[in-house]
């Protein structure tokens, strides 16, 4: 599993996790899409703009590995902003490939592009 270095391990101030730390040994979380619903409590909006900006810091629009990066935290923006880079797509791998989309991306998290482009 590759370790993203540089790229924050959690949302300052919070429990909002971005990063793990080790393999699951009992396998791999899968992503998958989740839906972000408009009565979401403004914490959890906060933690998806800043790991938005801190993949797009770390990535631009440059293919990925998952890596270490948090599979809950990813879902939240998987098959919408952070798409699947390859083909076939395996969700239940640490070394899958995935990109962002900047357009759908600019448009959920226009704060954090102002200015860019």
């Amino acid at each position: 599993m590759l370790k993203h270095r540089g790229f924050p391990g959690r949302l300052a101030g919070t429990d909002f996790q971005f990063t793990i730390r080790r393999a699951n040994p009992k396998g791999v979380t899968p992503l998958t899409r989740r839906e972000r619903f408009r009565d979401r409590k403004p914490a959890d909006r906060r933690a998806d703009a800043a790991f938005m900006e801190a993949l797009w810091a770390q990535f631009g629009d440059q293919p990925f590995e998952r890596g270490n990066l948090d599979a809950g935290r990813l879902s939240w923006l998987f098959e919408r902003e952070v798409i699947a880079a390859e083909d076939p797509f395996d969700p239940a791998s640490y070394d899958a490939l995935l990109v962002i989309d900047p357009e759908v991306a600019r448009q959920s998290f226009p704060e954090i592009f102002d200015g860019v482009r």
